[in-house]
């Protein structure tokens, strides 16, 4: 496939008026020493500052510079989601706006992706200029529990300063929260070649950063999501149904053990407490009404899941004739 420009660069942002100008005065600069063909997309989820007016300038001067404006704040995923929708270049890249991602990193992870034929370059941020209590150490945390989950060994999952080739950005879709884990919607799209670079981190220059230690507790429900998704999202049975009926097994199997015991100790003259008197009955019923609600549930989720409009909806790479 030709594409009329090289490099497609993303800026998500929310209330970076200050930064603006001197992050796109040095992604020139970057761009016209490499002699790439660019855009720059600008979007802004919904700033209540000058940043959109800023944006607007930058656009009329140059049209190599966009830009989508939201009318209200909706999260980086949505903002990604657009930016991806609108670029045209063979190489897709996302950073952020606050001038802590380098455009100096740029040549070099096009050149990954272009050269080296991978499918997604993440930037890896090694030396941190962030604080160390609340930023660094539920960070490593994060990225340890994300390796494991997702098979993805990369050292900075949420890193903003990425590389993608084009197909894989027009084959994901982004939403909710979900861009901290685009290299794993990425590998369930197909897209397994998956690497990362170490890229120079900048403290924050202007203004304050918008995300809090809540990122990190949301972020790991996401990826619970996502995992469940991906793995049972088409064969929602195998994971209820199963559950369900090796929990009813269990209150099965616990049922018959305490009426097999009343039974032999009534036979032999013993002593015995009526089958109600028993806790192990009341966790033995339990277990069978959950078994069976769960396997209810799989049933159910199944069914949705075969009238889904994209039950059918696979990635294509290639096709002959």
């Amino acid at each position: 496939m030709e594409y009329q420009k090289d490099l497609s660069i993303i800026i998500p942002l929310l209330n970076e008026e200050e930064s603006l100008g001197e992050l796109l005065a040095w992604i020139r600069s970057v761009m016209n020493a490499n002699g790439y063909a660019y855009e720059v997309i600008f979007v802004d989820d919904g700033s209540t500052d000058g940043s959109w007016a800023r944006i607007q300038g930058f656009a009329k001067d140059d049209d190599r510079v966009k830009g989508i404006s939201f009318r209200r704040n909706y999260g980086k995923s949505a903002a990604l989601f657009h930016g991806f929708a609108k670029a045209e270049g063979r190489v897709v890249v996302t950073m952020d706006a606050d001038l802590q991602d380098s455009p100096e990193e740029i040549p070099r992870m096009y050149d990954m992706v272009v050269n080296e034929g991978w499918d997604v370059v993440s930037g890896w941020k090694q030396h941190r200029q962030d604080n160390k209590v609340t930023k660094n150490l539920p960070s490593k945390l994060y990225n340890a529990t994300a390796r494991r989950i997702t098979g993805i060994k990369l050292h900075d999952m949420n890193c903003g300063l990425k590389a993608y080739r084009n197909e894989v950005v027009k084959n994901i879709e982004v939403y909710g929260e979900m861009h901290r884990y685009i290299p794993y919607l990425a590998k369930n799209a197909g897209f397994t070649r998956i690497t990362e670079k170490p890229v120079h981190h900048q403290k924050r220059k202007y203004g304050k950063s918008k995300f809090g230690l809540e990122r990190f507790v949301n972020g790991f429900l996401d990826l619970l999501s996502l995992w469940f998704l991906s793995t049972f999202g088409k064969k929602p049975m195998h994971f209820f149904g199963f559950t369900g009926l090796l929990m009813f097994l269990v209150g099965f199997v616990m049922t018959i053990w305490i009426i097999v015991a009343k039974l032999v100790h009534q036979a032999s003259g013993a002593y015995y407490r009526a089958v109600t008197d028993q806790p192990l009955f009341y966790l033995a019923l339990v277990a069978v009404i959950l078994g069976v609600m769960l396997f209810l549930a799989g049933f159910i989720c199944e069914m949705i899941s075969r009238n889904s409009a994209d039950r059918n909806k696979y990635n294509i790479k290639d096709t002959i004739g």
